[in-house]
């Protein structure tokens, strides 16, 4: 099994811009000691006669059609808007124009 070794630790440590005290640094190497074995007894898998997995379920996406039912007339949907303008709802500016 591969151990990471704190040269390897402290280049990987300073590419992420990371700084770790003594006690973290011991810590942090167990745990990836931990991973790496987990990933090289993954490797014992035998996975060649294995298809890639691309979807995880066989089933297609069910779509209904849009239809158009109980529309409110406009006065009514306008009618508690806290500001209008005429047949429209008045909201604040989003965007700001290019000077």
């Amino acid at each position: 099994m591969h151990k990471l070794s704190n040269e390897e630790f402290d280049r990987l440590a300073n590419l992420a811009k990371l700084e770790f005290g003594t006690e973290e640094k011991k810590e942090i190497l167990s745990d990836l000691d931990k991973i790496i074995g987990f990933c090289e007894k993954l490797n014992t898998i035998p996975t060649l006669d294995i298809e890639p997995l691309v979807y995880v379920n066989t089933e297609t996406n069910i779509v209904r059609e849009d239809k158009v039912n109980n529309m409110l007339p406009k006065n009514i949907a306008l009618q508690n808007a806290p500001s209008k303008d005429s047949d429209f709802f008045r909201v604040p500016k989003v965007l700001k124009p290019k000077n």
